[in-house]
């Protein structure tokens, strides 16, 4: 076993959960300064003189009562914006979660020993996933390090829904099923779902209290590879985790009622690590261009994802990765912890596995068969053709030129200038300011997932005119020095 999973680590990945403070409520004050500060660089003079007097009327009464409620509301909870966000962001949205909520893209893998290669998918995979159950083993015993800014620890209630955990649709309102519990806490589920070519299978990713090795992990695989390769297409139930959510939450009841086993598979799939799927598809993702495998991750096989499960792990033909997760039981840099894990351990070992070849006299894994009808049938043929007909255009490439070294060598923050450079970008193409947003977090609260910061301010649209006026004074470009 990874050595960095037996290592006495001083303090437990959740002790500090119950001491975080509480999120704050921002003052009434601040919160109409910044609403009008973000404002301001896509006003008018007469547009923002108006604005500023709606915002004076707002914040001089229904707002004061408004306030004073959230205040009251923060008194009782810990955490006064959690269920109000989940909700309204996440379980009571009803359009196709797959397409419009879910995150997804490549694994950095391919950057460092594992580029595209025929012939290597089920070595690679059964790598990928065991280093993903080191990391779920972590987890589970507690011993992943506490994340901190500074001295100051962060929230680390996400990591416990990033394996074990599911999204059920409902008729006006999905819930998240988590199953997951720390050693501390009892016996958790270890099966892994693996999904190929519409057919659905399980086995359990221990035995004896250790985790499969990538020898015994490959055994699986293969086993299961073979299966399909010399079978029928399998039924494609997981397509219809990409409908419109009520539609969905309809045919899953019925899907229930056909039969109670249908139920058993779906509580299966529901309570697994996270999902495997075997893709067919080569991608041909370079390290310079990811928009191949990043299409593939959004856009792929709806029959070999369980849109609804936190993690789906996306395992190419070519030898290539990418994920595919649902957002509402956690937020991206969760997976991106992971990622950079495995990315980490792989290239240490130079994305080959150095232990014990020994396969142990392991059950080979179980096919997942549902009890299905014409109607159901009829479902997953009309929810395959919806997804197919959406159109996503997406290009993601690799900035190589200079990195976040030259950007601090120059004392600049690498994120401020980022965010410039978009401003800059759109302004020379659109000859106006660009209205985004950039993800900030609020980990440091009790529950804290994310808060937004309004980059385009009216310092950065005067700086945008400076850099396109010849007329005005220049320096050498530092990136050219």
């Amino acid at each position: 076993m990874d050595n960095q999973t037996s290592e006495i680590v001083a303090e437990r990945t959740f002790q500090f959960q119950d001491n975080l403070p509480p999120l704050p409520v921002p003052s009434l004050e601040g919160t109409l300064i910044k609403y009008m500060d973000a404002v301001k660089p896509f006003s008018t003079e007469e547009e923002f003189q108006a604005t500023v007097a709606i915002v004076k009327h707002f914040g001089e009464g229904i707002g004061l009562n408004l306030h004073q409620k959230l205040i009251a509301r923060a008194k009782s909870r810990q955490n006064w914006l959690e269920d109000w966000w989940l909700d309204t962001a996440y379980l009571e949205v009803r359009m196709p979660s797959q397409l419009n909520v879910n995150f997804g893209g490549p694994a950095p893998y391919l950057e460092h020993c594992w580029p595209p290669c025929e012939g290597v998918q089920l070595e690679r995979t059964s790598l990928n996933v065991w280093h993903t159950l080191q990391f779920w083993h972590l987890i589970h015993t507690e011993r992943l390090p506490v994340h901190k800014s500074g001295n100051v620890p962060l929230d680390m209630h996400q990591f416990r829904m990033l394996f074990s955990t599911c999204k059920v649709p409902g008729i006006t309102k999905d819930k998240i099923l988590n199953y997951f519990k720390t050693e501390s806490e009892g016996p958790c589920l270890t099966h892994i779902v693996v999904m190929c070519r519409g057919r659905i299978f399980t086995f359990d990713a221990m035995c004896d209290g250790l985790i499969l090795t990538p020898p015994e992990l490959l055994r699986h695989l293969t086993h299961i590879k073979h299966a399909c390769e010399g079978g029928v297409e399998g039924q494609g139930v997981a397509a219809l985790t990409t409908e419109e959510r009520t539609r969905w939450a309809k045919a899953r009841e019925y899907l229930i009622s056909l039969d109670p086993a249908n139920e058993n598979i779906l509580e299966t799939i529901q309570s697994s690590l996270f999902v495997v799927s075997l893709d067919d598809s080569k991608p041909y993702a370079t390290a310079e261009d990811y928009t191949p495998v990043l299409l593939k991750a959004l856009t792929g096989d709806p029959t070999i994802r369980w849109g609804d499960k936190s993690y789906n792990s996306l395992c190419f033909a070519d030898g290539t990765f990418g994920s595919n997760c649902d957002h509402a039981p956690y937020d991206a840099m969760i997976l991106v912890s992971l990622c950079s894990y495995v990315d980490e351990k792989l290239k240490a070992s130079n994305g080959t596995w150095k232990g014990s070849d020994r396969v142990r006299d392991l059950p080979f894994p179980e096919e997942l068969v549902f009890n299905l009808d014409e109607k159901v049938k009829q479902d997953i043929v009309l929810a395959k053709d919806q997804y197919y007909r959406t159109d996503l255009q997406i290009v993601t490439c690799a900035f190589t030129s200079f990195g976040k070294a030259a950007i601090k060598k120059r004392k600049l923050h690498p994120d401020t200038f980022v965010q410039m450079a978009l401003q800059l970008a759109f302004y020379r193409q659109h000859g106006r300011a660009g209205s985004c947003y950039e993800t900030a977090t609020t980990r440091h609260f009790f529950h804290g997932r994310t808060e937004t910061m309004r980059p385009c301010t009216s310092e950065a649209l005067k700086w945008c005119r400076l850099m396109l006026n010849p007329t005005a004074l220049t320096d050498t470009c530092w990136a050219c020095t």
